[in-house]
């Protein structure tokens, strides 16, 4: 692959690309929370095949997968959804939550950092209809629970009395983005990456609670009536602004379809153009 932002252009290898990448924690001294998202060039991160949205076989491939890792092992706590939950139990997500299982060399990289094997875990979820896969709590992972005030109080005793934690309690009466951040920032967690769709991307970009978007962009185009896109929800009031600040060419394919690894950095609200 090719750097080609900043420059100068270089030739680098992929594994390790996003390891020892520079994750700065914001000036505010909250925690920096990231996303990552693999897109074709039409904008389809998810495509309905008639049983449930998922990640088109035609742009998901193994070195965005590998780079998806890397993301996950730089994490604290991974920020997921009770959606990814119902899709874990009916057997349509795309993956257990990483680390994967095949990745033990990042779970190596962050025992040496003096890590946990994996990073903890941040459900979001305002109606808490979801159930909790029992691998999930018998692992060595702190699971926590992101709700409002007006979540069901018989499906929250449930899940605490299963072994889930309240991020916030009492829970507050807005789950938005910025409670979000501030209930895990609260926890201690410095670096929060955000695994899940475009309904939780809404949540954060609309309190400008997201600091940097990874993207891979596949130089494909797939189509599809039925299909999500990396925010889902209302017109935001305030357009969230990024800047790019690296760009990968990845032309490591036989079919000629290659890819972009980009990196964005959100834009502060003093350095937005009046």
């Amino acid at each position: 692959m090719t750097r080609v932002l900043p420059a100068p252009m270089e030739v680098l290898s992929l594994s390790g690309l996003y390891l020892e990448a520079p994750l700065e924690l914001p000036p505010s001294g909250g925690p920096l929370v990231y996303a990552n998202f693999v897109t074709s060039l039409d904008g389809r991160i998810a495509v309905d095949d008639g049983k449930a949205y998922g990640v088109p076989h035609s742009v998901a491939n193994p070195r965005d997968w590998r780079l998806f890792q890397e993301l996950a092992a730089r994490a604290d706590c991974l920020i997921t959804s009770g959606r990814f939950m119902r899709q874990w139990e009916s057997g349509t997500a795309q993956d257990v939550l990483p680390l994967g299982p095949e990745f033990d060399d990042l779970r190596a990289w962050r025992r040496a950092r003096g890590m946990r094997g994996e990073p903890d875990v941040a459900i979001v979820s305002a109606t808490l209809e979801f159930n909790l896969p029992p691998s999930l709590l018998r692992g060595e992972r702190r699971i926590w629970l992101l709700t409002s005030a007006a979540a069901p109080a018989k499906r929250l005793r449930e899940h605490l009395a299963a072994g889930v934690r309240l991020a916030a309690d009492p829970p507050p009466r807005r789950l938005g983005g910025a409670a979000i951040r501030e209930a895990l920032g609260a926890q201690g967690y410095q670096r929060l990456y955000s695994v899940t769709g475009p309904q939780v991307m809404h949540l954060l970009t609309a309190d400008g609670a997201l600091d940097t978007l990874f993207l891979t962009v596949r130089h494909r185009l797939i189509g599809g009536a039925g299909y999500d896109s990396i925010v889902e929800g209302p017109t935001l009031q305030d357009p969230m602004d990024l800047t790019l600040r690296w760009c990968y060419l990845d032309t490591a394919w036989t079919d000629g379809a290659g890819q972009h690894f980009l990196r964005f950095d959100a834009v502060s609200g003093e350095c937005r153009p009046r």
